[in-house]
């Protein structure tokens, strides 16, 4: 194991390195979210060029171009063929959501680890179970949020898919999935917190994504950051990370956070955002 204990010591220092200097540096994998969210956010962009750099990238037009004609936004099925008017009617804020969700499911996709790979599949499924569940509850209760709401809930996991995406520069650390484990549940919430600063995303979502696990839901869930924290409730695919540590708390957070009577509200809201959810789900993972 000294391999591993080389790199995983290496490993730490670059991230120390990393957080110090303010410097992340991201993947090859997330350039493109990082591209799109850039000119997404510049008033002077024109929609042409949004359109020009998502049809640089096949799998992300063809989900732009399915999200375009799903019955969730196409009730009528008109038909949508050109990005640039399919990005018009999802809306730039979704486009951020797509853009990512592509990024993170490439990484899960061509991890150069098998095991890491496994890890990372994992995790993808885990945030789109938690982002469609965010959508469809802020869809329900008519919070006018929706696409922050999913944003939000694929950032959840956003510092262990950094972290997986660097661990790839240590092929030793695959050897002991645990410890390796053990590592990214340490360095998660800062690594989390310096990304959501790197993407620059509005401070509601960042609240929300740092979730408060001992927190109480007053009900109705008024807040995004109730919304989010409901719908890590909600999804029932667990964290690879805390699931190679043994850790499995959602019924005692249900119960902390809830009590009884909230769990029956709680899951009158999942059968009734149901089908919204599905919807979402087909379209973001499809």
């Amino acid at each position: 194991m000294e391999a591993f204990e080389q790199q995983i010591r290496a490993f730490a220092a670059d991230m120390d390195s990393e957080l110090k200097a303010g410097n992340l540096s991201f993947p090859t994998v997330f350039d493109l979210s990082l591209r799109i969210k850039k000119l997404a956010d510049d008033p002077n962009s024109s929609l042409e060029s949004i359109a020009e750099l998502v049809r640089a990238e096949p799998l992300l037009s063809a989900k732009v171009l399915r999200m375009a004609n799903s019955l969730l936004l196409n009730p009528y099925q008109r038909e949508v063929t050109s990005v640039a008017n399919a990005i018009a009617r999802i809306g730039l804020s979704t486009l951020r959501c797509l853009a990512y969700a592509v990024a993170a499911d490439q990484l899960a996709r061509d991890h150069r680890s098998p095991r890491m790979r496994l890890i990372a599949s994992g995790l993808w499924m885990r945030s789109i179970d938690v982002a469609s569940w965010a959508y469809a509850f802020s869809r329900h209760l008519s919070q006018d949020n929706a696409d922050t709401a999913l944003l939000a809930g694929l950032m959840v996991n956003i510092g262990q898919f950094y972290l997986l995406a660097k661990a790839a520069d240590y092929s030793a650390l695959e050897n002991d999935t645990v410890r390796f484990a053990e590592f990214v549940m340490l360095w998660d919430e800062p690594i989390k917190r310096a990304v959501l600063e790197a993407f620059e995303l509005p401070d509601d979502i960042i609240q929300a994504v740092n979730l408060d696990a001992e927190g109480a839901i007053e009900w109705p869930p008024r807040t995004l950051d109730d919304v989010v924290f409901l719908a890590t409730l909600a999804a029932e695919t667990p964290d690879p990370f805390a699931d190679l540590l043994g850790i499995r708390r959602r019924p005692e957070l249900l119960d902390a956070s809830l009590g009884n009577d909230g769990r029956s509200e709680l899951d009158s809201l999942i059968e009734a955002a149901e089908a919204t959810r599905k919807e979402m789900l087909a379209a973001v993972s499809s």
